[in-house]
């Protein structure tokens, strides 16, 4: 994958091995101008941060193009980046076959998953919480691509860590119900459960027959540093993860 495009003050690359001219990444925290407490890169225009702020960061990223926007809404909908109308769509994933499309999703704990081909002819940015994900935005967003799940790449961008996701008996229910193999995502902590959403994403994946699946080593809520969380935080910044060819 070229990387030259992208400034590494600002980005996480994906290590993975994607076709040359699939471009991706996830935006770092570090790098922008907005003041706390979205300090500094924030992305997210529906934060309550100063929209001014938010404009003049996403200029900072240097892109090729303005990225598709959504407005997700942890629903299971996947668009076609390309025939989106001007503004933000109410969508959790994008997918597109054409050049120099931007496809983003926006975070700040949930799982963001970028997936292309290897022929590096289809791409797709998913944006996964557990609702997304209990309801099988996955699924739907792996039917978009003509290619069979061995012919897949998944990276599992950064999302809130087993030893901090912290989710009732319900959460729990929901998924063992579906899949019985989720049990083993979930460790008792006291009265909750830890859920370890990169284990239920790959589960899933694996269940697609897609087993290049790269990612998944990192925490929102512990590496402050570098990342945005929700759960840390509450009123806090979003991060971008995009891909494009």
């Amino acid at each position: 994958m070229t990387s030259t495009i992208f400034n590494p003050e600002h980005w996480l690359l994906p290590d993975w091995p994607a076709p040359a001219n699939i471009h991706a990444g996830t935006s770092l925290r570090q790098g922008g101008i907005s003041l706390p407490p979205y300090d500094s890169l924030n992305l997210g225009d529906h934060v309550g941060d100063d929209p001014a702020a938010v404009a003049e960061n996403r200029r900072r990223l240097k892109l090729p193009g303005e990225p598709v926007w959504l407005r997700q809404t942890h629903s299971t909908r996947i668009v076609d980046a390309a025939r989106c109308p001007p503004g933000p769509i109410e969508a959790d994933g994008s997918t597109s076959t054409q050049t120099g499309i931007i496809c983003a999703v926006l975070t700040a704990d949930c799982l963001p998953l970028l997936i292309c081909d290897r022929k590096g002819s289809q791409v797709a940015a998913v944006h996964a919480g557990w609702r997304g994900l209990a309801a099988g935005i996955i699924e739907t967003a792996v039917k978009k691509f003509t290619a069979n799940g061995s012919e897949l790449l998944v990276w599992l961008g950064p999302a809130i860590g087993a030893e901090a996701y912290e989710v009732g008996d319900e959460v729990r229910e929901i998924f063992i119900t579906q899949h019985p193999a989720a049990e083993s995502a979930f460790q008792t902590s006291g009265r909750k459960w830890l859920m370890d959403i990169y284990q239920l994403a790959r589960q899933r994946l694996q269940q697609l027959g897609i087993h290049s699946i790269y990612g998944g080593e990192h925490c929102t809520f512990r590496e402050a540093e570098y990342f945005y969380s929700y759960r840390r935080d509450g009123v806090t910044g979003r991060m971008a993860s995009v891909i494009w060819k």
